[in-house]
Order: C-alpha cells, then sequence, then structure tokens
C-alpha cells in the first residue's frame, strides 16, 4: 500500500493504492497515516480509494478505526472513487450505514463544506 498526501481548502486527502492488508512490511498503517494527520490538526480526511485493488478484514478495521479516531476529535471523515468489488464489502459489513462513501473525490470534497 502507497499512501500520499495532499491538501484542497480544509481537507487533507490521502490517495490510496495497492491492497490494504495486514502486512509486516508496511512503513506505516493506514489508521497510523490518519492519526498523524489529526495530530496534525486537519481534522477534515477524505480517503480516495480509486487506486485500491483488494481490501481484507484487517484494511475494513483500519478504516473503521481511522473513521472512529476523526469522530472523536470532531472531524468529519469520507471516502471517495471506491470500487464496485470494495463497495459489496462495506455492504456486508453493514459499513455503508455507518461510512460517509461518495462516488467521487468532488462530490465528497464539496461535502465537507
Amino acid at each position: 500500500m502507497e499512501i500520499s498526501f495532499r491538501e484542497q481548502e480544509n481537507v487533507t486527502i490521502l490517495d490510496i493504492k495497492g491492497e490494504i492488508r495486514r502486512s509486516d512490511v508496511a512503513p506505516v498503517t493506514l489508521h497510523q497515516a490518519v492519526k498523524d494527520q489529526l495530530d496534525d490538526g486537519k481534522h477534515n480526511i477524505l480517503l480516495n480509494l480509486g487506486g485500491v485493488e483488494f481490501i481484507d478484514s484487517f484494511g475494513v478495521g483500519e478504516i473503521l478505526a481511522s473513521f472512529i479516531s476523526t469522530q472523536n476529535l470532531g472531524g468529519k471523515f469520507r471516502l471517495c472513487s471506491i470500487s464496485k468489488k470494495l463497495y459489496v464489502i462495506f455492504v456486508v459489513t453493514g459499513l455503508v450505514k455507518v461510512l460517509d462513501i461518495r462516488e467521487d473525490c468532488k462530490a465528497a470534497l464539496e461535502s465537507f463544506d
């Protein structure tokens, strides 16, 4: 998994590529990357999942933990550009009722206003 960061207006966007799964070689987990942004005072977090090919239960847990950490600090957390394959995972787990998932990143960015 590769994570790149960018800012747009008052939103921190994490562009994620690859697989979100348990790995012994990953330098940082997704949740830790989000926590680092929160620690820097950036409380509007958008995960761009357009480059994500696979997610396992660990990855789902990382996204949920990131959502909870953001919510606990009064921030806003969104997902965008999620593939149909990944969307099914969020439907099956019931997380579509919890997470704010937008079809594209433009719509997600507009929702932070």
